[in-house]
């Protein structure tokens, strides 16, 4: 291998930007953003790294094996390079923002860095673009979060568009309604999460009976909520259940044409979030668009509701970007031509040094067309 080749290589995971993807998902990513601030999102701007004790307490614990660490030469403290920007944001709010009027709504966007990559998402690096409504417990807060993602999807062109609604928090709430101990609810949750039907048989009994059902409601929304509603379910457990039919009913009475599904027993990934949770798909698009929930945001544990959305996934669900507008400007050719070349939308290309074959340098420079005597040439 060559040196200059070598010297080429990244670490796994990492990955150069390069024409004319680059510029497609910088662009995509201020569409969305523009949706999130005409619904009123203001925009933030965190740091690239913080104090680790700073990002990675209390709420961030879970990051922790994510996160990438290193000695801050000034301080001589150690900092984290941030794995996920809605931490960031919790802080924000909870301090430089404190005394904002509630509910807060921010957005942001930015670049975050994992230790490991997944199977279905094995880069580290990636973009996140998303949006935090802070300070509202209502479903309508959560419905709010869901539907604008939506929009912002659907605006940067994304078809097939799926939600899928969970409930995390459901499960505990009814194993605690119940009694039942400990070590039955591990043995319940890996059954869960492996979808064994057949172990959570041979439990017996109600529990059996509940989330044999629940597993099984696992699909389309309104045979979900049928069953869910059926579900002879008290205290804690009912108001978790009434709180996921109310934003499910929100989302499909104002997201027509979107696919809607519940799936209440997933629960790996939103081991931090304390109400509704919900990822987005779009057929056939390998991983997840996006995802969030409700969880309880910065030392005040305030009730919030967050959405992040993955820029490497949103590409995968796009077409190819169009092939830019991009002319060549002969010598000579005055900055009034070129300013209303490049108002007309055109990539002007200007020639540094008189050339005999115009037209063979535009093509070699990728042009499709050429500016020359004041006229357009297309070549």
């Amino acid at each position: 291998m060559s040196e200059s080749l070598q010297n080429a290589l990244l670490p796994a995971g990492l990955g150069d930007g390069l024409p004319p993807q680059a510029a497609y998902e910088a662009d995509v990513v201020e569409k969305i953003v523009g949706q999130f601030l005409s619904f009123g999102y203001d925009r933030v701007k965190p740091p690239l790294l913080e104090f680790e004790e700073s990002l990675l307490g209390q709420s961030g614990a879970g990051t922790r094996s994510q996160t990438f660490r290193l000695m801050d030469p000034v301080s001589q403290k150690m900092l984290a390079l941030r794995p996920d920007m809605t931490l960031q944001i919790a802080r924000i709010s909870s301090s430089r923002l404190k005394n904002r009027p509630r509910p807060l709504r921010l957005s942001y966007a930015g670049q975050v860095l994992r230790v490991k990559g997944t199977q279905l998402r094995p880069e580290r690096q990636f973009g996140q673009v998303g949006a935090e409504l802070i300070g509202s417990a209502s479903p309508s807060g959560d419905a709010e979060v869901i539907l604008m993602a939506l929009e912002a999807l659907t605006a940067v062109g994304i078809k097939n568009l799926s939600v899928d609604l969970g409930v995390p928090t459901l499960v505990p709430a009814i194993c605690r309604d119940l009694g039942i101990s400990d070590k039955e609810v591990a043995s319940l949750n890996a059954a869960l999460d492996r979808k064994d039907a057949a172990a959570i048989a041979a439990i017996g009994g109600k529990t059996a009976e509940i989330f044999q059902k629940l597993l099984a409601s696992a699909g389309q929304a309104k045979t979900a909520l049928d069953v869910l509603e059926s579900l002879d379910l008290q205290g804690e457990a009912a108001n978790e259940r009434k709180t996921l039919v109310n934003v499910a009913k929100l989302v499909m009475e104002q997201a027509k044409g979107i696919n809607v599904t519940i799936d209440t027993v997933e629960r790996r990934g939103y081991e931090y979030h304390s109400g509704v949770t919900f990822t987005f798909f779009a057929l056939n698009v390998r991983g997840e668009l996006g995802s969030g929930g409700r969880y309880l945001s910065g030392e005040a544990k305030e009730p919030a509701t967050g959405v992040s959305l993955f820029t490497d996934s949103l590409l995968r669900a796009l077409p190819a970007p169009t092939k830019i507008k991009r002319i060549f400007l002969s010598v000579g050719t005055s900055l009034k031509d070129s300013r209303k070349l490049r108002n007309e939308g055109w990539s002007a290309i200007s020639a540094t040094e008189d050339i005999q074959d115009s037209k063979k340098e535009a093509a070699r420079l990728g042009c499709t067309h050429l500016f020359s005597n004041g006229k357009i040439r297309e070549l």
